[in-house]
């Protein structure tokens, strides 16, 4: 803990003032020199500071310009989504979630109540199993075999229904590519049903869901039906507000 905050203290530091030498970097953290260095070192292999080749001071790297473009793009998200979601939540009465791919998890970046959630789990800043999730099937679908690989390198039993079978796991996805949207029922939590839809980019790639979920009692599968067109749509006009495809 004492290195990383360190790390971060020199990242402050260079944001403050521009740009420093190893000495002033080792004085300001009252640590010695190589110490300084070897900190420094690190966070040059991960492009997070440089070093001017002619007089070997060190400024802030564009890793990150990398890392504030991620920030941003999720802000902006949410501040898209915001409105749509609570018109959901409104129109349906459950619970509307936001959710983006952290590696290998779905992270809940906003959560809107309805009328009928009296006491929803706030999933907001959570990180949720992909294989088990409506969310997570949706940020997965479009993935390639490599990728899937990666982004689900083991598929535990969370409940009896939740879905242990790489195969298995593929032919949902392909239904989510079909459908255009993921039900799932109990997979996550028993008595919890959730649908998602895609959230797209500009260039039309996957980068979000948004869902709907509730008690399974009162999420049934009739008002699922209903409520799937009004999440799709809500979907597609959250990936208009960010610059996907033409408005009809």
């Amino acid at each position: 803990m004492q290195s990383v905050d360190r790390a971060l203290t020199i990242l402050e530091l260079l944001a403050r003032d521009g740009e420093a030498g190893v000495t002033e970097i080792a004085a300001d953290l009252g640590v010695h020199k190589s110490t300084a260095f070897r900190l420094l070192a690190t966070l040059e292999a991960h492009r997070l500071v440089e070093q001017d080749g002619e007089r070997g001071r060190y400024r802030l790297g564009v890793g990150n310009l990398r890392l504030a473009g991620a920030t941003t793009a999720r802000l902006d998200l949410v501040t898209e989504a915001r409105p749509v979601c609570r018109q959901l939540a409104a129109d349906t009465g459950e619970t509307v979630n936001i959710t983006v791919r952290s590696e290998t998890s779905a992270l809940y970046l906003d959560q809107v109540a309805g009328g009928s959630a009296v006491q929803s789990h706030n999933w907001v800043g959570q990180h949720i199993p992909l294989h088990a999730t409506s969310n997570g099937k949706v940020l997965l679908s479009e993935l390639s075999d490599a990728e899937l690989k990666e982004a689900v390198r083991a598929l535990p039993r969370v409940t009896d229904a939740t879905v242990t079978s790489r195969a298995k796991l593929k032919a949902d996805l392909q239904e989510v590519r079909e459908l255009g949207y993921a039900v799932v029922v109990d997979e996550l939590e028993v008595g919890l049903t959730a649908a998602a839809a895609p959230i797209r980019s500009a260039h039309g790639d996957v980068i979000a869901s948004i869902s709907v979920s509730g008690p399974t009692y009162r999420l049934d599968d009739a008002k699922v039906e209903r409520v799937v067109p009004q999440l799709v749509a809500a979907a597609e006009e959250i990936s208009h507000r960010l610059g996907w495809g033409e408005r009809t």
